[in-house]
């Protein structure tokens, strides 16, 4: 199901807020005001973790990654299989009460991206299985007075 809004415009012109040009000079600073220009049709699966993972634009990003982790529940952005879903499910609290419908998604993905976890050993430590294990206990605790 896809949100309604225009995926062809920036965070920037969807909240009608132009942050300029950032003022500290890191890494995730720089690209998080990048990102914020970019028209949301063009996000990747880390653009999309980045900017979820910093609480910038929920309402647009959500979305976008809810659709792609119905499509693939492990997608990948530059740290492991599932790290965007770790960061969806990181989220604060307070977004997913208005947002009933993406809540009830997200519970789904959480439910099929178990399923395809890699077996235990595969993936080194267990990086894929204790991060998102740690996100999930995180987010069923917030969510679970939920409907």
């Amino acid at each position: 199901m896809r949100t309604a809004f225009d995926r062809g415009k920036s965070l920037q012109e969807l909240e009608g807020c132009d942050w300029g040009e950032p003022t500290y000079h890191s890494y995730l600073v720089t690209t998080i005001h990048r990102l914020r220009r970019l028209p949301l049709k063009d996000f990747s699966a880390e653009d999309l973790r980045l900017g979820i993972g910093q609480n910038v634009g929920l309402p647009f990003l959500m979305p976008l990654a809810v659709e792609w982790l119905e499509r693939e529940p492990l997608a990948e952005g530059d740290y492991f299989p599932g790290d965007l879903l770790t960061a969806v499910l990181w989220i604060d609290g307070s977004f997913w009460p208005g947002h009933p419908d993406l809540l009830r998604r997200i519970r789904e993905v959480l439910v099929q991206a178990t399923r395809h976890l890699p077996p235990a050993g595969v993936d080194g430590p267990g990086v894929v299985r204790t991060a998102l294990a740690e996100a999930a206990e995180v987010f069923v605790r917030r969510t679970q007075h939920l409907p």
